[in-house]
């Protein structure tokens, strides 16, 4: 047997602030949680891990070691341009310009890349 990503975790520092961007990127719903977390559920089960924001009450700190690579059923410039149009901005890891990716930063500065198409299966 092999393990699934069910879930990806992000500490925020700002719960309502990241549950308004990322529901709204990604087309969850939320439920707020009585902790003051934010829990975050693909539309129909399946489409996609849930994403559970905990608040930490710090700021970010240097770059991401793990991040989102997000693909959309549109072209990417147009996503980007509506991620961005939701509170995302550019961020530059060092890409050369050349990639087939663009690489955002969510409100609170948490990198994510948006392809320009899904990764290929061998």
């Amino acid at each position: 047997m092999v393990v699934r990503v069910a879930q990806y975790t992000v500490d925020v520092e700002e719960v309502d602030v990241m549950a308004a961007f990322w529901s709204a990127a990604l087309g969850y719903r939320v439920e707020q949680g009585g902790d003051g977390s934010a829990k975050l559920y693909p539309q129909a089960a399946g489409d996609g891990p849930t994403v559970w924001l905990q608040g930490s009450g710090t700021a970010k700190r240097g770059k991401n070691r793990l991040h989102l690579d997000l693909v959309s059923d549109r072209d990417a410039d147009t996503e980007v341009r509506r991620l961005v149009s939701l509170g995302a901005r550019r961020a530059d890891v060092g890409q050369t310009g050349d990639e087939q990716f663009v690489v955002l930063a969510d409100p609170e500065g948490n990198e994510f890349c948006v392809l320009d198409q899904a990764p290929s299966r061998p």
